[in-house]
C-alpha cells in the first residue's frame, strides 16, 4: 500500500484499560483526538508499522497485536483526503505517555461521540469494538 496526496494509509492501535476505556491522543497542532499510530514506512507491514508508532507515541512496546479491522474513513485533520487504515487490539503493557509528535493522552469512554473525536475513531473503531464485545463478550484472544 503506497500513500498518495488524497489517500493516506495508516496503522492503528486500540489499547484499553482496566475499566475498558479507550487510548486516546492528540497530535500537537491539532484538536482531534485519535488512535496511536501512523503512517507505514517502505516495506513494512501494518502490524510491524504500529507497534513501531506505538513505541515511538507513547513508550510502550507491545508484545504482539491483534486485527480488529480494516476500515476506510475521513481523515481528522486534512480535509478531502482519505484515510486508509488497519487497527490493531493490544495488552497495554504499562503506562502511556505521550511522546514525538503526541500532544495530550486522554482515556476515552467506549461509548464516546463528539466533534474531537477523529472519524476513525468515532465511527468505525468504537462501534467494531462493540460488535466485538456483543459477539464475544471479550475481545479476540490471539492466535
Amino acid at each position: 500500500m503506497s500513500t498518495s496526496p488524497d489517500r493516506i494509509v495508516v496503522a492503528g492501535v486500540c489499547l484499553r484499560d482496566d475499566a475498558g476505556r479507550v487510548l486516546s491522543v492528540r497530535k500537537a497542532g491539532t484538536r482531534r483526538f485519535m488512535l496511536p499510530g501512523g503512517k507505514l514506512e517502505p516495506g513494512e507491514s501494518a502490524a510491524e508499522a504500529a507497534v513501531r508508532e506505538v513505541r515511538e507515541e507513547i513508550g510502550l512496546v507491545l508484545d504482539e497485536v491483534r486485527l480488529l479491522g480494516e476500515f476506510t474513513s475521513d481523515t481528522a485533520n486534512e480535509p478531502g483526503v482519505v484515510l486508509e487504515s488497519t487497527v490493531f487490539t493490544a495488552e497495554l503493557t504499562g503506562t502511556p505517555r505521550a511522546a514525538a509528535e503526541i500532544a495530550e493522552l486522554r482515556w476515552i469512554d467506549a461509548d464516546a461521540t463528539g466533534d474531537d473525536l477523529a472519524p476513525l475513531l468515532r465511527d468505525h473503531v468504537l462501534p467494531a469494538l462493540a460488535a466485538l464485545e456483543t459477539r464475544h463478550g471479550e475481545l479476540k484472544k490471539p492466535v
